[in-house]
């Protein structure tokens, strides 16, 4: 087995690699560990001679999208199982992102510590006769397809009119949380016309309550298999209303990055490693050492405790492309899978 590591990116592979961010960290970090990494560009035209290029290499760390400009990962997510079954170690496996990262999981894990009231459609039977009565019981409501990046798919629904259970003509208004989408009212039976799409092919929506504090910010937790080594804060706009004459939220702030060790955000750092984590893995059936190499978890504010202390409700897990990410975990990433590379070299038992 090779023990040269590749990361991949989605890109014109006619395009010659020059300086760049994601990868020159990366390759230095291994590089003083004594391992190669190699730039793997990928183009859904060209899967033989990525194929090619991947079977040459001990692992690769893969950074697309769910969806980008119209594409969508299908074809290299087969590509990935392919090389995965011939003996290259994957980051993160699709199987693993089919479980962690896509928007269900906030449905399968709202029991957690993390968790609030989320509903999950799974037809459009089902939403339609389900998702008006939630509506009906107050307060905005966020919508999110299952797989999707960007704000694509998201959206802040609202009743302009208290009602019971609220008709098909029962005007509403929807905020897109795509960046620079305009705020609408229109019919609830329309727009709930133009969601079935996300229903096609067995996909589904989950439902969530919108989050009184949601414009307080973001806390972006990154992890490395199970430990936090890094946090990003922002405050997010997208669901926000918009100034007024304006048609569209503001815009955000830029993230601000931070080592895992911020004193501010040390609860949440003891609670996902000492319990949601495992808390995650057991409910869901994922070894430690298949957890992605690199992976982040969204929280917005909750209730506060009795103490004053802030609640965290998780928004979304990233698995597919999490970059940018904090400088702080470029070594950790770096040691994990150089380890886990090493191990398989050996003739070992994979793992960290």
């Amino acid at each position: 087995m090779s023990a040269s590591i590749g990361i991949l990116w989605r890109a014109d592979r006619g395009t010659a690699v020059g300086a760049n961010p994601l990868f020159d960290p990366l390759a230095k970090a291994f590089a003083e560990l004594g391992v190669a990494a190699e730039p793997v560009l990928y183009a859904d035209d060209a899967i033989s001679e990525v194929r090619a290029e991947l079977l040459n290499l001990g692992a690769v760390l893969v950074w697309v999208d769910p969806i980008s400009n119209g594409r969508d990962r299908s074809r290299l997510d087969s590509l990935l199982r392919e090389v995965s079954a011939r003996g290259v170690w994957v980051s993160a496996q699709p199987e693993v992102i089919l479980k962690l990262g896509t928007k269900e999981v906030l449905h399968r894990t709202r029991s957690l510590g993390w968790g609030t009231d989320t509903r999950l459609y799974s037809s459009v039977e089902e939403f339609r006769a389900e998702f008006p009565r939630t509506l009906a019981t107050g307060g905005a409501r966020v919508l999110k397809q299952n797989r999707g990046n960007g704000g694509i798919g998201v959206f802040k629904v609202e009743l302009l009119a208290a009602e019971g259970r609220p008709g098909p003509d029962a005007l509403i208004r929807v905020q897109h949380a795509q960046r620079g989408s305009a705020r609408e009212e229109l019919r609830l039976a329309d727009f709930m016309r133009r969601c079935e799409t996300y229903l096609g092919n067995s996909g589904r929506l989950v439902d969530q309550v919108l989050l009184p504090r949601h414009a307080e910010g973001m806390v972006r937790a990154y992890l490395v298999h199970d430990r936090v080594e890094g946090f990003g804060h922002q405050h997010v706009t997208a669901l926000m209303d918009p100034a007024p004459g304006e048609t569209a939220p503001p815009l955000p702030s830029p993230r601000v990055y931070h080592g895992p060790d911020k004193p501010e955000f040390q609860a949440l750092r003891s609670r996902l490693e000492r319990e949601w984590v495992p808390q995650l893995q057991e409910l869901l059936g994922i070894e430690t050492s298949s957890l992605p190499a690199l992976w982040d978890a969204d929280f917005l504010l909750g209730p506060r405790a009795a103490s004053g202390d802030n609640s965290y409700v998780l928004c979304e897990i990233n698995a597919s492309a999490v970059f940018p990410f904090p400088r702080e975990a470029t070594a950790p990433l770096a040691r994990a899978v150089a380890a886990t590379l090493r191990v398989r070299v050996a003739g070992g038992p994979s793992g960290w």
